[in-house]
């Protein structure tokens, strides 16, 4: 049988990263694709590890190649998650954990039947404008850039399965725990990468 696709998606500053790292502490059996990005390091980030830093010319080659399950231009920048880890993941029935914007979840909704779609939210925007702000690695335009994109991107929520709404971060983190254990307790027909899921 094959594995679970578990997608996540929210406004940048939401808390994402956070919540998928303490997630991943306490669950077993979860792998995490690390995405492709033309956008520089952050301090603390470090290649191979959070993500995948390449030169524009490289991600166009890796587009043209097909070698994305999905990509997307956000706030000026290109992030792409590599294909073939996935599919090899998941054909074993190893359960996988991707952290995407709307537009890529978008996407890999329209190419995979059996992914998982999990919304992250903030508990208001005024909230997560200030945790923009607090994190202190993006200027006052970017700021408005990344708050215009997130009243988008929350119009998105009903085409998720799940809401997460990150106020306090340990029940988040419970929450989206919980959800990853039901799924695995779902009863499924045999399905394989590119297959119907059921029920």
């Amino acid at each position: 049988m094959a594995g679970i696709l578990f997608v996540i998606s929210g406004p940048s500053g939401v808390g994402k990263s956070t919540v998928r790292k303490e997630v991943m502490k306490r669950c077993s059996g979860l792998r995490y694709s690390i995405s492709c990005t033309t956008r520089p390091p952050r301090e603390g980030e470090i290649n191979g590890v959070d993500y995948l830093f390449v030169d524009l010319s490289t991600f166009e080659a890796m587009k043209r190649q097909g070698e994305f399950l999905e990509w997307a231009r956000v706030h000026g920048n290109y992030y792409g998650t590599p294909r073939k880890p996935i599919e090899e993941w998941l054909k074993k029935g190893e359960d996988v954990i991707l952290e995407i914007d709307v537009q890529g979840a978008k996407q890999v909704k329209k190419n995979f039947k059996g992914g998982v779609f999990i919304f992250i939210a903030p508990p208001s925007l005024k909230a997560l404008e200030e945790r923009l702000k607090k994190r202190n690695t993006d200027r006052e335009d970017e700021i408005l850039l990344r708050m215009t994109n997130a009243r988008i991107e929350m119009q998105c929520i009903s085409d998720y399965d799940y809401l997460v709404v990150n106020d306090q971060l340990e029940e988040a983190v419970n929450k989206l725990l919980s959800i990853i254990i039901a799924e695995r307790c779902r009863i499924r027909k045999p399905h394989f990468w590119g297959g119907e899921k059921g029920p």
